[in-house]
């Protein structure tokens, strides 16, 4: 088990937590009164660091950035005049982190005026008003720390395989969720906004593209235990019933988004990959429901020092991919399709519904072979089997259900009801 997942345990520190959550949303709220706007909110979250969470800095006096120091213990602010003020986190008030924290701007030459009324928490109280002793769990702190750079990191490698429009791994404060989101390029519907204490205005113009988004919560929203989530907005039809990797994943009625315990990633045996499965898989239900222009918004994960190719090369790369041979593995029940390419293997499963019907329920490709069209070439072998064996085929993975969407020529194999 990787020593960089530490485990978390919401109910041992809620109310640190809690607090922790108050205090980003001061400082959230600041930088949100004092920066122009950028799409989707962009423009108020936090970015993970080695030792805490950032503002980035913040057109405000001489130019100010915060930083929560995570491991030692202390909020930071820094000017473009090289002047520097810090003070505790400790057990505390909320009013309290609020006065110094008004001292510290005031301090770095900066203005610090801001709402004073929390979003996204039920029954907010201002932050002058409240006056309720908080504790501070300096360990759990840390460890919370140490699952935001993991999660960080992967959900990081997870964002180079997305040409499309694509935010940064960023933290927001109002609902304290590491989160990273991909567009279809395609607007969205109204969203029904309705957010409890969330203005109806931020929530619609958040949501007035189509997403994909994934995210990190340390708790609360209705969960008692940490937990990663994905969703779609508008979902496709078919979202919910999706199948999402790994098998810990499910679909959460309440809160309408696939849920991953973040358990289930710290003690898998390979806790990186587990989560990018569950970004990928959840993904790929999205954009391949939702008929996304997966050829033009997909590539290859990045590599370090490996520039990616230009499309033009990447399209010659792609016609010898589709020369690879595809072998299939076929048993009474299940089997599957796979290639090896470039020492990858790519495969894709299914099961026998009797003697004239098989089901593909999973395609999964290696990120080293995204957007060479290595899925697409795992589904033409079915149908051409299929035509050959004279049977026919329900697409139950999304992947293999756009790709027949892309293929009017493929609607021969598909079962009657599908079309």
């Amino acid at each position: 088990m990787s020593t960089t997942w530490p485990q978390l345990d919401y109910l041992e520190w809620r109310e640190t937590c809690s607090a922790l959550h108050l205090y980003l949303q001061i400082v959230g709220k600041y930088r949100l009164a004092h920066t122009p706007w950028l799409n989707h909110s962009w423009n108020a979250t936090f970015y993970v660091t080695p030792t805490g969470l950032a503002s980035s800095p913040i057109p405000d006096g001489p130019g100010i950035e915060i930083v929560f120091d995570l491991r030692d213990h202390i909020v930071v602010g820094t000017c473009g005049n090289g002047r520097r003020a810090t003070f505790a986190l400790g057990p505390s008030t909320v009013a309290a982190f609020r006065a110094n924290f008004v001292q510290l701007i005031t301090d770095l030459g900066g203005t610090p005026t801001f709402n004073d009324t929390p979003n996204e928490v039920p029954n907010p109280v201002p932050f002058s008003e409240d006056h309720r002793d908080r504790p501070y769990n300096r360990d759990a702190v840390q460890r919370y720390h140490q699952a935001l750079v993991a999660v960080d990191r992967v959900m990081g490698r997870f964002r180079t395989s997305f040409l499309g429009k694509s935010s940064p791994v960023h933290l927001f404060w109002g609902a304290m969720d590491l989160a990273v989101t991909r567009f279809s390029g395609r607007r969205a519907p109204l969203h029904p906004a309705g957010i409890p204490t969330l203005p109806d205005d931020v929530a619609q113009e958040a949501y007035d593209r189509e997403v994909s988004s994934a995210g990190f919560w340390p708790g609360g929203n209705g969960l008692d235990f940490p937990a990663f989530y994905a969703y779609a907005y508008p979902a496709p039809g078919g979202y919910r019933g999706a199948q999402v990797q790994p098998d810990a994943a499910f679909w959460h009625d309440g809160l309408s988004e696939f849920i991953l315990p973040y358990d289930a990633v710290q003690t898998a045996a390979n806790p990186d990959e587990a989560l990018m499965a569950f970004l990928v898989s959840t993904y790929e239900a999205a954009a391949g429901l939702g008929h996304w222009d997966r050829d033009l918004l997909e590539c290859a994960q990045g590599q370090p020092r490996q520039v990616r190719p230009h499309s033009a090369l990447q399209e010659k790369n792609t016609a010898t991919t589709m020369d690879a041979p595809v072998e299939r593995e076929d048993g009474a029940s299940k089997g599957r399709y796979h290639a090896v390419i470039d020492g990858n293997v790519a495969e894709m499963t299914y099961s026998r519904a009797g003697d004239g019907l098989i089901i593909i329920d999973h395609t999964e490709v290696p990120a080293a072979l995204r957007g060479r069209k290595v899925g697409e070439m795992l589904v033409r072998q079915a149908v051409e089997d299929a035509r050959r064996d004279k049977v026919a085929i329900v697409p139950l993975c999304p992947f293999a259900k756009a790709q027949f969407d892309r293929h009017p020529d493929w609607q021969d194999v598909l079962r009657q009801s599908q079309i």
